[in-house]
């Protein structure tokens, strides 16, 4: 018996305590919504968004000095669905060396400068992308004097790039893994680039097509130049913001959401306030802030989205004013176009409830 008892003793100094459940503390509630650059915003009474310092159909200034574009009008949207007032931003221009360090450093609270989300900006570069855009990939453009069919014929030849771009380093993979010989001309910028091209300084000049064709209106005869139909990489263009602000990140995404769904469920620029009184279409009433409190919850305005669509317009129009029909450039919507449309592109609007 007295060994049995010193056997169960010594079971209990070894057994662990149970956990005393009125000390167990487990978090049940979200964190709350809180947003410092967002604060900074309202209090400032402006957005500082990031833009390139002159791409044609993406940000470039008018006769007036008045910006505008694609990016531009995506810059406006979210000023309008945050301080609603399209016209409560300032444009800053960046040089592609010059964005990230404006963002980390505060200079900007957005950068919406045709830039490629990838894995290595977002671990490196302290950024987040909140969504995307614009689906690009990169190209080569050429002249037609040189009766060129794809760019595996630039073998020897001199292609332009911009210095600290994708582009650079997608150019140099493109060439090496098929054993191509080829000469960089490395520029500071996009319009150095197209000069140095223009100039003959180089046979061709390889970036993001969409720029490639921006470019290619500002040569002197632009038809005597031609995109080549390769394409070489894979280019997700959308804004980014300062790593460490996550719930400025959502504010960012559900107004680029928000312009995306409006598209597919047919809400304008025109009829965003007839609908808001109209409607009886649940998707629409809450988009247009009818019904719920989805903008309170980010500590935005009920009418926020109305608000941003209102501002530019819905994605499509944005679009075609920028870089479609109704433009210069007269992109096809092609990748770009909605999930839904016939053909089908990779535009999808994350659900708004």
């Amino acid at each position: 018996m007295i060994l049995a008892l010193g056997l169960t003793a010594c079971g209990d100094r070894n057994r662990q305590p149970e956990p005393d459940t009125a000390t167990v503390v487990t978090a049940t509630e979200a964190p709350a919504f809180a947003s410092p650059t967002l604060q900074a915003v309202k209090r400032r009474g402006r957005l500082n968004c990031g833009v390139h310092e002159g791409l044609v159909g993406f940000a470039y200034t008018d006769n007036r000095g008045e910006w505008r574009g694609f990016d531009a009008d995506f810059c406006r949207a979210l000023a309008a669905a945050v301080l609603g007032r399209p016209n409560a931003v300032r444009f800053v221009p960046l040089t592609a060396s010059q964005r990230f360090d404006a963002l980390r450093g505060g200079r900007i609270d957005v950068l919406w400068r045709a830039t490629s989300w990838t894995m290595s900006r977002e671990i490196s570069e302290g950024i987040r992308f909140a969504g995307v855009n614009y689906y690009d990939g990169q190209g080569f453009l050429v002249r037609r004097s040189l009766d060129l069919a794809s760019a595996q014929e630039l073998n020897g030849a001199r292609v332009c790039v911009q210095r600290a771009t994708t582009s650079e380093l997608n150019a140099g993979d493109f060439f090496r893994a098929r054993g191509i010989e080829y000469r960089p001309v490395v520029t500071a910028n996009e319009e150095t680039a197209r000069t140095a091209y223009q100039r003959e300084d180089c046979d061709a000049f390889s970036a993001d097509i969409s720029a490639l064709a921006a470019a290619r209106t500002l040569l002197p005869n632009p038809e005597q130049h031609a995109i080549l139909p390769d394409v070489i990489s894979k280019e997700a263009l959308g804004p980014a913001v300062k790593r460490g602000d996550e719930s400025w990140t959502s504010v960012v995404r559900w107004t680029l959401n928000a312009l995306i769904l409006a598209e597919e469920l047919g809400v304008t620029a025109a009829n965003a306030d007839q609908l808001a009184k109209d409607s009886r279409d649940p998707q629409i009433r809450r988009l247009l802030g009818v019904e719920g409190d989805l903008g309170p919850t980010m500590g935005l305005s009920r009418d926020w989205a109305k608000n941003a669509i209102k501002a530019s317009g819905n994605y499509g129009e944005i679009f075609a004013r920028n870089l479609g029909p109704d433009s210069a450039l007269d992109l096809a919507r092609g990748l770009n176009a909605q999930w839904n449309a016939r053909p089908g592109g990779l535009i999808y609007a994350l659900p708004i409830r």
